[in-house]
């Protein structure tokens, strides 16, 4: 059985037992999660897609680690004009292990 839930503005194919990283989702380690928007539901043999949201369907996990990703560099020049800038930044993010999808 597994499912495609929508968290973050981007779009997840989680089934239980899975862990995946998610856009930051404020909470502590070890508390549990319940993610309402599910877009679809496969069980084998029937799918069920929904319109936009699979009506009575939600997912549960609980949080495993909160940190940030690795640090991409960000480097901006033009030439001959000697403007050069670098920048850093470390996306924020939310380890999540899918605990059951309801439904």
């Amino acid at each position: 059985m597994y499912a495609v839930i929508e968290t973050g503005g981007k779009q997840y194919r989680v089934q239980e037992g899975d862990v995946v990283f998610i856009e930051k989702v404020a909470g502590n380690e070890g508390e549990s999660l319940s993610f309402d928007k599910v877009l679809l539901v496969s069980n084998g043999e029937e799918v069920n897609v929904g319109k936009p949201y699979v009506n009575g369907v939600s997912v549960t996990g609980n949080i495993v680690e909160q940190g940030k990703a690795k640090k991409i560099i960000v480097y901006k020049f033009k030439r001959k004009k000697d403007y050069r800038k670098k920048q850093g930044h470390r996306q924020p993010y939310t380890k999540v292990k899918i605990e059951k999808i309801n439904g």
